[in-house]
């Protein structure tokens, strides 16, 4: 597979879409959902039956950033149960991109159940400053209301990374506060070591966001994913 940032760069790009950021973040050890990026309904669909149901549809295309608020809503479509759903799901986001003047194709992902962890958000950005650093925080649509955030400069160790898990105000909910799942801190510290990794070593990246990254009892695992270059790259 070729590198989706060299990819990117040669079709000037400047985001990577969420099928080439999750690959990106994949081969490098993150946990990502097992999904497929198609450019019919007929391929949707078959890609579901190869996954098996639930699945996720969503829009896939560098230039629509906030998905679930594109098109009225239709971009991001969770929970489809059958064929019919993937379908209409899948022609409803082609057509909608056509009627736009956008080139989009279709993500199809198996669907994970958001009450089996915590979301958090995982980051990372080239800072002028202090050049590339790190982000954690609570994650999902709460990152904007809560901004309950830990920052540090990248490369950091897994050590650093559990310290930043520890620091959120949130920090209880990763140990199944009132009843909730109790996730492993060690996945969610590696996650955030990899964005680090992906920015020290890779000049050419100039933000990652990770949102959310879900918590498991025995993992962590990317649900959505951006990653932009650098405009001198």
């Amino acid at each position: 597979m070729s590198d989706p940032i060299d990819a990117a760069a040669e079709s000037g790009r400047s985001a990577l879409t969420e099928p080439e950021a999750k690959a990106l973040l994949g081969e490098r050890g993150l946990s990502v959902p097992d999904g497929e990026r198609v450019r019919s309904p007929a391929e949707a669909v078959d890609v579901a039956e190869r996954i098996g149901y639930p699945v996720v549809v969503k829009v896939a295309s560098p230039s629509i950033q906030h998905k679930s608020e594109w098109a009225d809503g239709i971009g991001v479509n969770v929970n489809l149960e059958d064929d019919a759903a993937v379908r209409s799901a899948a022609s409803a986001i082609l057509e909608a991109a056509a009627d736009r003047d956008v080139d989009a194709d279709v993500l199809v992902e198996e669907a994970v159940d958001l009450e089996a962890g915590l979301e958090v958000i995982v980051g990372g950005t080239r800072d002028p400053s202090f050049g590339p650093t790190v982000l954690l925080g609570l994650g999902g649509t709460a990152v904007e209301v809560l901004q309950d955030t830990t920052h540090r400069i990248a490369p950091i160790s897994t050590a650093e990374a559990l310290e930043m898990t520890e620091e959120l105000e949130a920090s209880p909910l990763f140990d199944g506060y009132r009843g909730g799942p109790t996730v492993d801190r060690l996945a969610v510290a590696e996650a955030i070591v990899t964005v680090g990794d992906l920015l020290a070593e890779r000049e050419d990246v100039r933000d990652v966001e990770i949102n959310p990254v879900l918590a498991r009892p025995d993992d962590a695992v990317a649900l959505d994913a951006l990653v932009t270059r650098t405009d001198d790259a």
